[in-house]
Formats: structure tokens, C-alpha cells, sequence
């Protein structure tokens, strides 16, 4: 397709795996995170951005909500380095647009592209609440923590609208089964009261994902994200309201975020974080691309040091998926921002600080209590 669309299709008629579309796009889309659509690494046919095409004078991609039909809703996780064994995402794809977001190669299985479909072609879940009740109603559920947004954001810009999450919250809050979430996004304080519902029967934790400080910094980083004050503003509101709240310093940059920790971690903790947690930048697939063309874009002349300094810490590739590995990087770089994190929580007083949530008060509606010891 050609014209305003700004994209033509491309054919690849080889029955080898498609590569990477090569970057050569110096361009940004205002208000979003990728500015191109490699190439699905499933698909033999795939979109490419119209040489002409300008998208200053062009009209901005627009954002689809496409009706996800899934008949199951909690996910089952067994790599070894993730603390949870089901996880829970009312949207796939998501409006953030994180330029660095780990979870845009999901998008391929669906026959979107990593970049620009990622956060523009959303799926949405409707019936996430009561396929959620469906769920926990089970007798071969055994009640344990849930993870929020393992994947994609609960609280990106189109919850507010639809509510789907508020929808599963008031469902986990009935049954009080024990919900853990991370978000970017300040929308979460208007379900304060389900939070501090499940709070009171230590059902619940919230981590407010805190990459940088810097307001400029987060507007081409992370586009459509709540800004830093927002989120220190949300840490504020959530441990007011009596709900155990900590900060995610994720994804640490090397070389472009990382002297960060320690100001993070202080802004955080005045404000009423009482944990923390950190993970390093991880490019699976089409997002190393992306984030190559994302820095040739915006730090150009700082590009080659950024991806040498990751890559010392991969084992000279731009990304390892090894369990153990993938989330914290090995060398001395990483080393050091291990380092720094624990100096830094130590100062702010929450080093030792550890939240085990209970399913003591586990229920269903209807039926009779379970006896869980």
C-alpha cells in the first residue's frame, strides 16, 4: 500500500528465514518509539516505509484495538530466573512504545511486526475478567501469586477506557488471590480502593517502573508513558493508601542510564518505595535493530559506545538469552551496576526489605473456604 499509508508491501521469495530489515531510518514518528516495521521473522511478506514518504506532513500511524478471542487468560511460566509461575495480560502489544521493550517480538506470532505494529496494532482481551473468575473459580486452581503485566503494560493509555484490568482487580479482590504488578503508568492510583482491599490481606504489590529521571530523555524513550514526577507521584499515592509499593529500575542502559541508579532509587524511597528491583537492557530478536536505528537516531554520535558497552556484557553479541544471564548481563560493566544498585539500596535504607504475599485469605465467592495448611 502506498500514499498516506507511508508503508509498501514487500515480498520475500526465498523459503529462508527473513532477516532483519537493514537499518538505515534516521527519522522519528512524534509520540512514538519505533519508527520503522522490520520484518516479521515468520512471514515471507512484510511492510516497508515509502522512501518518500515524510511523517511530519503525513498523518501519524494511527492506533487499532483488535478483539483478542483467547478462551484462557492466566499464562503458565517455567523459566528458571522468573519469580512467578502464571502471569496475566488483559492486552498484547502495547501504546507505551518503549523503544527497548523485550516483550515487541511476541507481536511476530501474531503476524505484526516488532516495531511500529507493536504499539499501534493492540489486541485486546474483553473478556479477561470473567475468563479470570472462570479461572480462580476452578478446583484445580491452588491459590499463588499472579504477575500483571508480565508482557505488556495492564495500565497503558486504552485501560482507561476500557477498564479491563479494574475488571480483573475487582475479581482477584474478591477472591483475594494474591496479585503482583508492574506499570509505567500513573492510571493505576485510580484503583486505589482494590488495591488497598487486597493490601489489607497482604494480597498485593506494585512496583512503579522508574527507567530515568530525565524528563527529555523519557519522552523519546518511552513516548506515551507517564513522566518521572507522575510516577514518583503514583510510588507517593500507593504507599499512602496503605499498599506495598516498591520501584523497578528497568531497563538499566549501559552507559546511557545507568549513573541513574542511585538518584532513582533515593527519589524513589523518599516518596514511599519500600523495595527495588533492577534489570538490564535485554534485545531479543527485531528489537536490537530497532534500538540501533532508535539510537542513530537520538544519540548518534554516542551510538557505537552504547552497543560496545552492551555487548561486553553479552558476550559480544547484542543480547544473551541464557537463564541467569539474560537479565543482569556478565563482565565488569556488569558488575558494577550490580554493585551500584546494592550500594545505592543500602543507602536509602531498603536493602534488606523482602515482601512474601499470603493466600491465607483466599476464597470463593460461593463455595466453602479453602484449607490451605
Amino acid at each position: 500500500m502506498n500514499g498516506k499509508s507511508g508503508w509498501q508491501r514487500s515480498a520475500n521469495n526465498t523459503n529462508t528465514s527473513i532477516e532483519p530489515v537493514p537499518v538505515a531510518i534516521t527519522t522519528s514518528i512524534p509520540a512514538r518509539g519505533a519508527a520503522s516495521n522490520p520484518a516479521n521473522r515468520f512471514e515471507q511478506i512484510h511492510l516497508e516505509r515509502d522512501a518518500d514518504w515524510n511523517p511530519e506532513e503525513e498523518p501519524l500511524p494511527t492506533t487499532q484495538f483488535l478483539r483478542d478471542h483467547s478462551r484462557t487468560i492466566l499464562n503458565r511460566n517455567d523459566s528458571p530466573d522468573i519469580g512467578f509461575e502464571f502471569s496475566l495480560n488483559p492486552y498484547r502489544g502495547c501504546e507505551h512504545g518503549c523503544i527497548y521493550c523485550y516483550a515487541r517480538p511476541t507481536h511476530e506470532y501474531l503476524g505484526f511486526s516488532a516495531g511500529l505494529d507493536f504499539e499501534t496494532r493492540i489486541m485486546v482481551k474483553m473478556e479477561a475478567p470473567q475468563l479470570l473468575r472462570e479461572a480462580l473459580s476452578s478446583p484445580k486452581w491452588q491459590p499463588q501469586t499472579i504477575a500483571m503485566s508480565g508482557v505488556t503494560d495492564c495500565y497503558q493509555p486504552v485501560e482507561r477506557r476500557l477498564k479491563l484490568t479494574r475488571g480483573c482487580l475487582e475479581v482477584l479482590a474478591e477472591f483475594r488471590n494474591p496479585i503482583g504488578i508492574v506499570t509505567k503508568n500513573q492510571l493505576i492510583t485510580r484503583d486505589l480502593d482494590l488495591l488497598s482491599e487486597l493490601a489489607r490481606h497482604n494480597a498485593v504489590v506494585v512496583f512503579v517502573s522508574l527507567t530515568t529521571l530525565d524528563a527529555d530523555l523519557r519522552k523519546v524513550m518511552e513516548p506515551r508513558t507517564s513522566p518521572p514526577s507522575a510516577r514518583l507521584a503514583t510510588i507517593r499515592k500507593l504507599a499512602e493508601a496503605g499498599v506495598p509499593v516498591g520501584v523497578m529500575v528497568a531497563p538499566v542502559i549501559p552507559g546511557l542510564t545507568d549513573h541513574e541508579i542511585p538518584n532513582i532509587l533515593a527519589a524513589a524511597v523518599e516518596v514511599g518505595a519500600r523495595f527495588a528491583g533492577h534489570v538490564v537492557l535485554r534485545l531479543p530478536y527485531a528489537v536490537a535493530p530497532l534500538f540501533e536505528q532508535w539510537l542513530a537516531t537520538h544519540f548518534p554520535d554516542k551510538k557505537e559506545k552504547f552497543l560496545n558497552r552492551l555487548r561486553s556484557m553479552r558476550g559480544g553479541k547484542l543480547y544473551n538469552a541464557q537463564f541467569g544471564k539474560r537479565m543482569t548481563g556478565e563482565g565488569i560493566f556488569a558488575e558494577q551496576i550490580e554493585q551500584m544498585f546494592n550500594v545505592a539500596c543500602r543507602r536509602a535504607g531498603i536493602a534488606a526489605n523482602h515482601l512474601q504475599l499470603s493466600t491465607a485469605a483466599f476464597r470463593r465467592p460461593g463455595g466453602r473456604q479453602l484449607g490451605l495448611f
